[in-house]
């Protein structure tokens, strides 16, 4: 398959996944989340679709790098890791967003936290560009996370 259709068939996958979960966020977004009590550092909500599209993205172009590796061991980890932190960040947007768990979502997001590390890690052993496209992502679900909390203790 030409290079340039299976980064882009990679790209598409995780935004597919992303907009899949942006579906159950647009309609917690318009409805309770507007009635939440908000931390002062919650951004607005028009920040959030154009940062995750990138950090999906992102996520397409490093799986992508991952699938170029010839070990065929360490692209399978590689792989079912990455589609293990693709899968919580999914049912995310559903604990969060569509079911109103902010516990739960909170709970979940910490296992989102520590599967990008792992995903991280062990793409550094295949792809260190792989694995350093993923810092943003990282550094978002640890914001993320920070404002899940805080509105749970909130509300």
């Amino acid at each position: 398959m030409n290079k340039t259709i299976k980064l882009l068939l990679c790209i598409v996958f995780t935004l597919s996944i992303g907009a899949i979960g942006g579906m159950a966020t647009a309609t917690g977004v318009n409805g309770w989340y507007t009635t939440l009590n908000k931390p002062v550092f919650n951004p607005p909500n028009y920040l959030f679709g154009p940062v995750w599209t990138l950090l999906y993205i992102l996520m397409g172009i490093s799986f992508y790098l991952i699938l170029q590796c010839y070990n065929p061991i360490l692209r399978k980890r590689a792989v079912v890791i990455f589609c293990i932190q693709l899968f919580l960040n999914f049912c995310w947007s559903f604990l969060f967003f569509k079911f109103q768990l902010l516990g739960i979502s909170f709970i979940e997001i910490i296992f989102i936290w520590f599967s990008i590390i792992l995903m991280i890690l062990t793409f550094y052993k295949i792809n260190k560009t792989a694995a350093y496209i993923q810092i943003p992502y990282l550094l978002w679900v640890s914001f993320a996370s920070v404002l899940n909390g805080s509105i749970w203790v909130l509300n």
